[in-house]
């Protein structure tokens, strides 16, 4: 019994994927916004076409892999507890040693670490 347990245990532990997100954000407004209560009620656009002040930055590292699908709810939720109506401006890069490392397609790049970031926005 007990070495079947540790055999499960060992499985279970080596086909589980696991991403690891750092996340965070800078508040570059000296005023209050409520923070939002979801991430629903942050949007993303690729282009502002009405008038907004930029409250803050939000920054989400993770691996290269891992698609702006994927890291795009990570990055509202930042800019929801800074209180933004919407985020824009997403840029893509890798982080410092990082990008002298060449693509791996064994690896598919898992291991190579990569900056989200985004302004976050109020709306005038």
């Amino acid at each position: 019994m007990k070495h079947s347990l540790f055999v499960l245990l060992i499985l279970a532990v080596f086909s589980t994927g696991c991403t690891v997100y750092q996340i965070d954000s800078k508040d570059t407004s000296q005023d209050f916004y409520a923070p939002k209560t979801s991430i629903d009620q942050v949007t993303y656009l690729e282009k502002v076409d009405k008038p907004y002040t930029e409250i803050g930055t939000v920054t989400v590292t993770t691996e290269r892999n891992q698609s702006i699908d994927e890291v795009l709810p990570k990055l509202k939720q930042e800019a929801a507890i800074l209180g933004a109506d919407a985020i824009t401006d997403v840029k893509c890069d890798s982080t410092d040693m990082w990008k002298q490392l060449k693509p791996q397609k064994l690896l598919a790049n898992a291991y190579i670490r990569t900056n989200y970031t985004a302004k976050a926005i109020i709306w005038k």
